[in-house]
């Protein structure tokens, strides 16, 4: 976000209302001091007569606003702390640990001092850079397919992201990855292609990084191009802009895109996309780890899509410039939503009786999170109308604007449909009914499929430890059982297990067992082929770590194939042993999911849609693994919050006794 402020911030500062701003004249006046390093570039252009390097230099100086750095020597304290653990031999992990101590800490106050680079980036700098970005376009077989409007967004820029060093980072990415094509054995199929070349520097770069981790909560970000080699834990957004170093450095085009949020989900991403030799624009979909071109996020919907340029967006200019809210768009993204789905341009009427203070409305999209209804988009006002133009489809939206102290929303909640129709979510007719509800998240097809595995899987006691005299208590046939199964036996058993399905690896979250409502304890058993690391956790109350024998590096979602590769998918069972012949009413068995089943001693609140706002419908903790709620308004918009623990939530209409969710 704070670079997005510090865009708008500098795009006020220079720019005037005019329909032509002339914004050579305007960075070299922000400059101040720097003034005649930017002269410099433009006047060694023009003395040696190139008229492409003459526009480029040009190009690179008018649209620098808004582009900014660290500043001071603190930054480069943090680095050298984080190059000495680099090369320490410390583990990812224990690395992240020390730099988000040290970042929330000693140096906590570094990603407040920043610098527009007008005032700070020196003529050499820019020269080399220019000089270097030509030298990989001109005559390079990977490239030579780049118009040069492409080449000074693609390959030019002197930097690929915000509070990058200026340094030679294109000489480190070089001494560091140019052996990758240099190596690259000749031949007659692929020798050529831009994709394939790309995948052989990325396969060398993930070669040499090795091991390393990803994480959402990151400490400040290392942007000198030395730690970024030494990278070996970040955001998906540090491995995705060390991809683009090194691409860009050996002359190979490509751009960072991201979705600022998903249409059904609070977070966003951002990923590296490549302009192949054949015109086709290959989005990677993940960080350094995936193929650009391969299926993208065939499951995910996406409200807006933008292309982090080093160009001044016109259009985000123009509203920076004449809204009164200003809500904080970086004027260098690009909107290129219609490059990845389907889209849609619609018109909304404005209520009558809106107090309207400027002529723009906003799209918003649920986050339940950060601000219950993210803006993703503005459209202009006129006549009355709002203008919403190239936005994601099979996704809910709602219609904002400013009335000079906050966003109220203008229109009831609706959905583009897959087919570009659109349809309001009307709310409340006047009738009520009574639901329950079993997650506050849609369920993705992994958690679907962990789910299921508990299908055929049978609760069983006994007396010898063998359970060779097992009796089946309860078979599951059901996705949806209940927090407590009844086992309805009144003899007691020393040995209780749960034996999951053959091909299933005895998969569970959680196992408890209960009598009357005393949870009762023992000593964890299981079968002979599982380790006793993931026996322990059927019983540590945590429903994100999981029993399942095919353990070590595959704690983590399977697949299919991985029963044909461990041999233990049959027959895997863990349980209790209590010493004695123990009577027990109820078992929990919780399958492995990511927790947003409706979870015991968590406490509730279900919300309703009434209009403008989100009304209550009241809170209550969770006895079991489904909450009941009588008087719900019939049609109504849904949102179920838990204040106990975690944040995936989502909105969902309650038809035909189930959630539909948005």
């Amino acid at each position: 976000m704070k670079n997005l402020i510090v865009s708008l911030s500098i795009a006020l500062a220079l720019v005037s209302c005019t329909t032509a701003p002339d914004f050579l004249s305007q960075t070299l006046t922000l400059a101040g001091e720097n003034r005649p390093q930017l002269e410099r570039v433009i006047a060694h252009y023009d003395s040696i007569g190139d008229p492409e390097k003459q526009a480029a230099a040009r190009y690179l100086i008018e649209n620098m606003a808004g582009h900014y750095s660290y500043e001071g020597s603190r930054i480069d304290e943090y680095y050298t702390i984080a190059l000495s653990l680099a090369r320490s031999g410390m583990a990812p992990d224990a690395q992240y640990d020390s730099l988000l101590a040290l970042s929330r800490g000693e140096f906590a106050d570094v990603p407040s001092h920043t610098v527009q680079d007008a005032k700070v980036v020196r003529a050499d700098y820019l020269i080399r850079n220019i000089d270097a970005a030509f030298a990989a376009w001109r005559g390079n077989r990977f490239a030579e397919h780049l118009t040069f409007s492409e080449f000074c967004e693609w390959l030019l820029p002197y930097k690929c992201c915000e509070r990058q060093s200026l340094d030679a980072w294109r000489d480190t990415m070089v001494a560091h990855y140019g052996a990758s094509l240099a190596e690259w054995q000749p031949n007659d199929e692929s020798y050529n292609s831009t994709f394939r070349a790309l995948e052989v520097v990325r396969e060398y770069v993930l070669d040499r990084l090795g091991r390393f981790e990803i994480y959402t909560d990151a400490p400040i970000e290392l942007r000198s191009a030395e730690t970024m080699v030494n990278l070996r834990f970040g955001r998906c957004i540090d491995f995705v802009t060390l991809g683009t170093m090194a691409f860009r450095s050996l002359g190979l085009p490509v751009v960072i895109d991201e979705v600022p949020c998903y249409g059904r989900f609070r977070a966003g991403h951002a990923w590296f996309t490549l302009l192949n030799d054949r015109g086709e624009e290959l989005p990677s979909e993940w960080d350094l780890s995936t193929t650009p071109g391969k299926a993208f996020f065939t499951n995910y919907t996406f409200p807006k899509v933008v292309r982090n340029s080093y160009r001044i967006d016109n259009r985000r200019l123009k509203y920076l410039n004449r809204s009164v809210m200003k809500y904080p768009f970086d004027i260098h993204q690009t909107d290129v939503t219609d490059h990845y789905v389907r889209t849609s341009d619609i018109e909304l009427p404005v209520p009558e009786g809106f107090r309207r203070v400027e002529d723009y409305a906003y799209l918003a999209v649920f986050d339940g999170h950060y601000t219950i209804w993210r803006v993703v988009e503005f459209g202009e006002v006129s006549d009355n109308t709002m203008k919403f133009s190239n936005i994601g489809r099979n996704i809910m939206y709602l219609a904002m604007g400013f009335d000079g102290e906050r966003l109220v929303p203008l229109t009831k909640p609706f959905i583009v449909h897959k087919d570009g129709s659109l349809s309001y979510i009307d709310g409340a007719d006047g009738t009520t009914e009574s639901i329950d509800i079993r997650r506050k998240y849609f369920q993705s097809e992994k958690v679907v499929d962990m789910r299921r595995r508990l299908l055929g899987g049978r609760i069983q006691a006994a007396n010898s430890p063998t359970f060779a005299d097992a009796a089946d208590i309860y078979t599951i046939t059901d996705e949806y059982i209940p927090d407590k199964i009844p086992t309805k036996v009144e003899k007691p058993y020393r040995y209780w297990r749960y034996l999951g399905a053959d091909g299933t690896f005895g998969s569970i979250a959680e196992l408890a067992f209960f009598a009357d409502t005393a949870k009762l304890d023992g000593r964890n058993i299981a079968c002979p082929f599982a380790q006793k690391e993931l026996i322990d956790k059927a019983f540590d109350n945590n429903w994100l770590t999981n029993f399942e024998t095919s353990a070590g590096e595959h704690d983590k979602w399977l697949v299919n194939s991985d029963a044909d590769a461990t041999g233990n998918a049959d027959g895997a069972w863990v349980g209790r042993d209590f010493g004695h012949a123990q009577r027990v009413d109820y078992v929990r068995v919780i399958p492995r999911s990511d927790d947003n089943d409706i979870h015991p001693g968590d406490e509730y609140e279900l919300f309703f849609w009434n209009n403008a706002e989100w009304l209550s419908l009241g809170r209550q903790t969770a006895v079991g693994n489904t909450l009941h709620y009588d008087r719900v308004p019939h049609g109504a918009l849904l949102w179920v919050k838990d204040y106990t623990q975690g944040w995936d939530e989502r909105p969902f209409l309650y038809n035909d006794g189930k959630p539909v969710w948005w």
